[in-house]
């Protein structure tokens, strides 16, 4: 149908032209008043001009169909401007029974958009409906499927049901596929009629239709279906992926492919379909993780509709049984989108990054900076969107930051919509995270001024609850707290920066009551100071009237607290005794009495701090038997009820009605389920517990997201607090693909084995090292490290194989730059395993002069001693980390004078006893085959018993199931605990030593698990899923080892192994990592 261009007739354009230039409703009102006047004319049936003799024909305006078209679509104009024209319901009706196409859609057309659901006039569209349904005329068909969609109501759907059936069999694929989408209409609004079994077994021979388009057609009713109950579709899986990858391959015809991307739209269902049916199902993801991957890595072609089918699998991959394969595919995908220049795309990594970021928190180090940049972009969408991320990530560790972003950004939008959303999501984590309490009054009284009545009022009330309660820890500490609350609303009350009556009034409302509770606190100001300024504020003329009570209610309490009544507060107290609010009159009256008439107990009346004591109630009356007494002592009778009283028919009825022997018919009270377990999980899911469940306490988390450092040695114990805990409860999301594998800086000048990754990274795994062979037997090349961004860091490897290549110095950052970074360090602190918390800035010179040793604990380069050959294993002296950090007090003490024990010539002679060039020509292959040659070596260091015990001779054997590890002459032993107490000590372990190990000894996790039993350590778990263990030691009784490994396999009997060895002694912490790292290659 089309009514424009030529088409239109110049009364329809004029309508059209004056409804758009018409400047109110009333003058748009009389346009159509007009126009309907105009329409019920021109639609009545009457007879035109006759001839004597001849029958009247019929209304000639009506003969043309084209005009009787156009009259259809004029009243139409008239139905959505909100006026009636059911008096052309009846035209549009015969229209659908005529013979023209254009002119039946037009009538079907106007009696969908028209008619409601219980017009009668649907019931007389059935016959016209079933005769189209039963035409040979395709269009015909289509028309009539399209008219049962709108027109069908739940009455009507049994008596076209069965032609819509017959249709499914049809030789045209456009009547097949609005067949099955009709029936599926069908199922939606009669499910009785065409069930679901019936509705799911059409299905699923439609989706092997022979024409690609009703297939798609039928996986819109399978995404329908979906949604609802997935149990009865799990077995359509495999089809699903086969369609999924014959439309990979190009399989289908052309005309589908939307610039090289095939079938885009269809791409979408069956991925959005796979998501919903693999959710929270082991057995039915397995089955998609092959064909997700491929889908995602043949997506990216570079233009939009590629990229919505990545977003889809990022979501899919997200939703269904977590695979450590695509979920790193899917953090590629993400780095992609967030590292863009297009706001869209970003806008979708930032989605993105939210949805993942909830179940798989290691994935967002890599975007820290990027998020940063997202939050400070002019696009106001993506701002809003960044939020939500903030929102999602929020944890006790960051939400000082988080919290500070959104007020920030609170105060200045003017959308009043996102200040309900900002206020509420504001309100939410402040009550589940606050750091402490003072923290927590400061925030909610910020955002009371900014938000102002947005904020609910059970806000408010819980505030003042907490202030008057206290913490519970001690008196001392509740005092402190309430004073801090003062001094912030009586600066507030001073109005330096906004005048006090003007503030929103749940302000006033929370300042009135804590002022007039703990005014006496304030230490800048005294309670005539506070007196006074309330009793301004509470003339003021527009306060609210539950506002003007609270203020005179603080200051009668102000006066009772000083012990005089101001001259200031007397005038108030005496013009609100005349107030037409009958309650603030009351009160004014009351304590007016009181102070002319019994001013002394004035005190008792408003006692001081009693906001929170329990009022004690005498239900006996026993403060009246001294009265009673007195009364009968002196002639009074006591009292004895009447005999008459109607009560004692009442009771007597009862007690007779209770003693007659009768049966109790009353049915018994249906039984209610057993609340106990459900009431300890619910309180098991509190602030508290839900602040620290899934969260890990990084590194060094001293610092808050101000910078400053945070005192731990006046710290309340672990179960006291919301200290955060490593969360066990799925390990295999813990101890995921890089969650604890964090790089800490080298300590000492030498060059470590693993270089340190910069401080922007925060992240180990960053790169997805699909180089070997995958979970799909698939060689991939990651040269590029994602999606055109540089995803390796600077301590990745150069060869997978090999021995760790050195890393370049990393560039000078500015000032900017590190300030970016600390705020990044803040905002995901916690959120990721091992991510170090936000440390304050720092001359550049103060590391380094940290980390460099005394000038007279300084390790010298000993002497060439005097030997026949040097030794070959020199290098085991590595592996005690000599060179890393001062030794402890007997070490350091004994490398004063390293060489005492032995005759040692003068170092002047010491270069002609040696043979220097003969000792620099030997190589690590040649060494190894002359080693039966040389002759036994002299090792100074262990005759100087420095090695605690270790010589160089074992090491050819250096077996970790045949030998343990000692640290300063004492043994590891295990440590027996479990996962749970594990992930306890995991976050109140200072020192973190990471080892990142290229081994050819150990290839599974089995192996590495008995390596690490056997230097001494106790094997508590290991995570086949995700090829990690966690095992346990301790020396001495007083010093913890918690070492986390991670097998990633190469192939040909070769893996790479990512070790982290956790302890309260960081000495012993990187001595265990460097034995482990020499004992597995």
């Amino acid at each position: 149908m089309s009514t424009g261009g030529t088409n239109l007739t110049k009364e329809f354009f004029e309508l059209l032209k004056a409804i758009g230039e018409s400047k109110s409703k009333q003058e748009e009102d009389r346009i159509i008043l007009k126009e309907i006047q105009t329409l019920k004319k021109k639609l009545e049936t009457r007879p035109g001009p006759s001839t004597p003799g001849q029958p009247a024909p019929p209304n000639t305006l009506l003969n043309s169909k084209r005009r009787a078209k156009e009259f259809l679509v004029r009243l139409l104009y008239v139905e959505m401007l909100g006026h009636d024209a059911s008096f052309g319901y009846i035209k549009a009706l015969e229209l659908t029974a005529s013979a023209s196409l254009y002119h039946k859609r037009t009538g079907y057309l106007v009696c969908g958009a028209c008619l409601a659901p219980t017009h009668e006039f649907r019931f007389m569209l059935v016959n016209q409906m079933q005769r189209d349904l039963q035409s040979s005329h395709v269009l015909e068909i289509c028309g009539g499927l399209l008219a049962c969609t709108n027109i069908i109501t739940n009455d009507m759907v049994a008596a076209v049901n069965g032609e819509v059936v017959k249709l499914l069999d049809h030789t045209s694929d456009t009547v097949r596929k609005k067949a099955i989408m009709t029936l599926h209409r069908f199922n939606q609004i009669a499910p009785e009629t065409v069930t679901r079994s019936d509705l799911s077994e059409k299905l699923r021979k439609t989706l092997c239709d022979r024409d690609p388009s009703v297939m798609g057609a039928c996986l819109n009713c399978i995404e329908g279906l979906a949604s609802q109950d997935t149990t009865s579709l799990k077995d359509l899986i495999p089809s699903l992926v086969s369609i999924l990858k014959q439309i990979m391959e190009h399989r289908l015809p052309q005309d589908y492919e939307y610039h090289r991307v095939p079938a885009p739209w269809m791409q979408l269902k069956l991925v959005r379909i796979l998501g919903l049916l693999g959710r929270n199902d082991a057995a039915a993801s397995s089955g998609m993780y092959e064909i997700l991957h491929e889908t995602l890595k043949k997506a990216d072609v570079g233009i939009n509709a590629g990229y919505a089918v990545v977003y889809e699998c990022i979501r899919t991959i997200v939703a269904i049984y977590p695979n450590t394969t695509l979920l790193d595919a899917a953090g590629d995908a993400i780095s992609r989108f967030i590292q863009s220049r297009s706001h869209n795309l970003k806008y979708l990594g930032v989605t993105g990054l939210a949805a993942i970021v909830e179940t798989h928190p290691q994935y967002a180090a890599a975007h820290q900076i990027a998020v940063m940049d997202c939050l400070e972009d002019q696009d106001e969408t993506l701002q809003r969107k960044t939020l939500d991320l903030l929102y999602r990530m929020t944890n006790p560790v960051n939400i000082e930051f988080i919290t500070e972003k959104m007020l920030e950004f609170l105060r200045g939008t003017t959308d009043d919509f996102l200040k309900q959303v900002l206020t509420k999501r504001i309100c939410s984590v402040s009550e589940r995270y606050a750091p402490n309490s003072a923290w927590y009054i400061k925030t909610i009284t910020e955002l009371f001024e900014i938000s102002g009545d947005m904020v609910e009022q059970e806000v408010a009330q819980n505030l003042m609850s907490m202030i008057a309660e206290g913490t519970g820890e001690s008196e001392e500490a509740d005092m402190l707290l309430r004073q801090n609350a003062i001094e912030i609303y009586v600066t507030l009350l001073k109005g330096k920066d906004k005048p006090a009556a003007t503030l929103p009034r749940i302000l006033l409302e929370t300042m009135a009551w804590c002022l007039g509770e703990y005014g006496y606190l304030s230490a800048v100001s005294s309670i005539d100071e506070i007196t006074k300024d309330l009793c301004d504020i509470a003339v003021k003329s527009k306060l609210h009237s539950v506002t003007r009570k609270l203020l005179v209610s603080a200051v009668m309490k102000l006066v009772a607290q000083a012990g005089n009544c101001p001259p200031y507060a007397a005038g108030i107290i005496d013009d609100f005794t005349k107030s037409q609010d009958v309650e603030l009159q009351q009160r004014c009256l009351e304590f007016q009495h009181l102070l002319t008439s019994a001013p002394q107990v004035l005190a008792q009346v408003l006692p001081v701090d009693a906001s929170a004591e329990d009022v004690q109630v005498d239900t006996n009356l026993s403060f009246l038997d001294g009265f009673v007494s007195q009364a009968v002592s002196n002639g009074a009778k006591t009292y004895s009820k009447p005999e008459d009283d109607d009560d004692d028919d009442d009771l007597a009825a009862s007690a007779m009605q209770a003693r007659a022997p009768a049966f109790n018919l009353t049915p018994y009270e249906k039984p209610t389920k057993p609340t106990g377990n459900s009431g300890m999980l619910m309180r098991g899911l509190g602030s508290e517990a839900a602040a620290a469940n899934g969260v890990s306490l990084p590194p060094g988390s001293g610092y808050g997201s101000s910078g400053n450092p945070v005192s731990t040695s006046a710290a309340p114990p672990v179960s006291q607090t919301s200290q955060l805990q490593i969360n066990t409860r799925n390990s295999a999301n813990v101890w995921g693909k890089g969650g604890l594998a964090q790089p800490a800086a080298p300590v000492a000048p030498p060059a470590p084995p693993a270089p340190a990754a910069p401080p922007s990274s925060g992240f180990n795994s960053s790169s997805n090292n699909y180089g070997s062979s995958n979970a799909y037997g698939a060689s991939h090349s990651s040269s590029q490290g994602g999606f055109g961004g540089p995803a390796t860091s600077s301590n990745a490897y150069s060869n997978a194989y090999g021995a760790p290549a050195a890393a370049p110095a990393p560039p000078e950052k500015t000032e900017e730059q590190l300030k970016k970074e600390r705020q990044a360090a803040a905002l995901f602190g916690g959120l990721i395993p091992g991510q170090k918390a936000p440390s304050p800035p720092r001359p550049a010179a103060a590391p380094v002069a940290a980390q460099a040793p005394p000038p007279a604990a300084a390790p010298q380069p000993p002497p060439a001693p005097v030997a026949p050959a040097p030794a070959p294993e020199i290098d085991l002296l590595d592996m005690m980390s000599f060179d890393t950090t001062p030794a402890p007090a007997p070490a350091a003490a004994a490398a004063i004078d390293i060489f005492a024990p032995q005759p040692v010539p003068l170092p002047v002679s010491a270069p002609e006893a040696v043979s220097a060039p003969e000792v620099e020509t030997v190589s690590d292959d040649e060494a190894d085959a002359t080693d039966a040659t040389l002759a036994e070596p002299v090792d100074p260091f262990a005759d100087a018993n420095l090695l605690g015990g270790l010589t160089d001779a074992p090491l050819v054997a250096l077996e970790m199931n045949s030998q343990k590890f000692e640290y300063n002459g004492n043994q590891l032993s295990p440590l027996a605990i479990t996962t749970a107490e594990f992930g306890q000590k995991w976050g109140t372990c200072p020192s973190t030593s990471p080892a990142h190990i290229p081994s050819t000894k150990v290839a599974t996790l089995d192996k590495f698990m008995d390596s690490i039993g056997g230097i001494g350590a106790h094997k508590i778990e290991a995570i086949a899923a995700t090829n990690e263990g966690i095992c346990a030691g301790q020396i001495g009784g007083s010093m913890v080892a918690l070492i986390h490994g991670k097998v990633s396999p190469l192939g040909d009997g070769n893996a790479k192994v990512d070790v982290t060895v956790k302890s309260n002694d960081a000495t012993m912490g990187g001595v265990l990592a460097m034995f482990i790292q020499n004992a597995l290659k």
